[in-house]
């Protein structure tokens, strides 16, 4: 079944990039294009829908299970979910692996075992909804990013829409506060968070040199295992420090909601979007996350959405027009 799903997704993801891509992005991308159907937007649906999730249970079970322990938990699930359909792949692209380590260390590191460990963390500190409308900047961090570390070219329009994105970033962090920032007073959280979304951002940027002819499947499985290895020395230290697990039924429901549906199904789904439309086009789909990240949040953990959110996520959103801009 999980099969089908990654083939049926590799099928129908492919659709002509927006035009501020890149020259490089929009060579590795256009291969056939079709127009966007229903199927298509159904598709790009599934990754925001539960990562918004994710979030949402990070904050619910932070009592319950520290953030090393919910990242670790989640991985090995992910892990014994993927394993029987990986194992193949893995063994044929392991002359590729083996030849390319750094590359491949790199982008477990940022995208499996930062970028959660980070976001839980973060959680414990601030809301899900804040957590939330910052993951909104990854779009504009894959702009930014790409065009100092990589050479890709920043029109006036996308330098425009960076402004906008980090001014409502800013609102967010300082609360809509502008004392906060004369005064240093930052959230411990919310700055947490945000490091998560510049490894998730870096993460996207190198997905891109991943060939396509390398099984995503199995480059999945080799990330989880670089992760979980990472991941065990901070995973025995917060257990020998803190020893805060609390084994109950919400957090065994949390850990299988976050091992299976946003570790497995979403993180394949993405990585499948970014080899057949390129990074910037793939990292579009995350706009639909706050929109249900916040609604979950309301529903689910009775969180207020403030002045301040909405401040924040209409300079974020305006932003990421601006940057759309041909």
């Amino acid at each position: 079944m999980l099969r089908s799903l990654i083939w049926y997704a590799d099928v129908i993801i492919n659709f002509r990039p927006v035009a501020f891509m890149t020259s490089h992005v929009n060579a590795q991308s256009s291969t056939n294009p079709k127009r966007l159907n229903l199927a298509t937007i159904l598709i790009l649906m599934i990754p925001p829908l539960m990562w918004a999730g994710n979030f949402v249970v990070g904050r619910a079970v932070r009592n319950d299970l520290p953030p090393m322990a919910l990242s670790f938990g989640r991985w090995v699930i992910a892990l014994l979910c993927i394993l029987p359909f990986a194992w193949k792949p893995m063994k044929r692209d392991m002359s590729w692996y083996l030849a390319n380590y750094k590359r491949v260390i790199a982008i477990s590191l940022v995208g499996v075992a930062a970028f959660n460990s980070l976001v839980y963390s973060g959680l414990h500190y601030t809301a899900a909804t804040n957590g939330i409308l910052l993951n909104s900047t990854i779009p504009i961090l894959i702009v930014l990013l790409g065009s100092v570390f990589y050479a890709q070219t920043l029109t006036r329009f996308q330098a425009l829409g960076l402004v906008l994105s980090f001014c409502g970033v800013f609102t967010i962090i300082l609360r809509g506060e502008i004392s906060n920032l004369l005064s240093l007073t930052f959230s411990k959280g919310d700055l947490i968070v945000f490091s998560a979304m510049i490894c998730w951002a870096f993460y996207t940027l190198w997905l891109r040199s991943i060939p396509r002819e390398i099984d995503r499947t199995g480059f999945m499985g080799v990330q989880i295992i670089v992760g979980l290895i990472s991941l065990f020395p901070f995973f025995v230290w917060e257990m020998s420090t803190t020893g805060s697990l609390h084994w109950n039924q919400n957090a065994i429901l949390a850990l299988g909601y976050v091992g299976i549906f946003p570790s497995v199904i979403a993180y394949l789904l993405y990585n499948i979007g970014v080899a057949r439309v390129g990074a910037v086009r793939a990292g579009l789909s995350i706009h639909m996350l706050p929109v249900f990240g916040t609604v979950l949040s309301i529903l689910f953990l009775h969180e207020s959405l403030h002045l301040y959110h909405l401040m924040g996520a209409l300079a974020i959103f305006a932003g990421i027009l601006f940057a759309n801009r041909t």
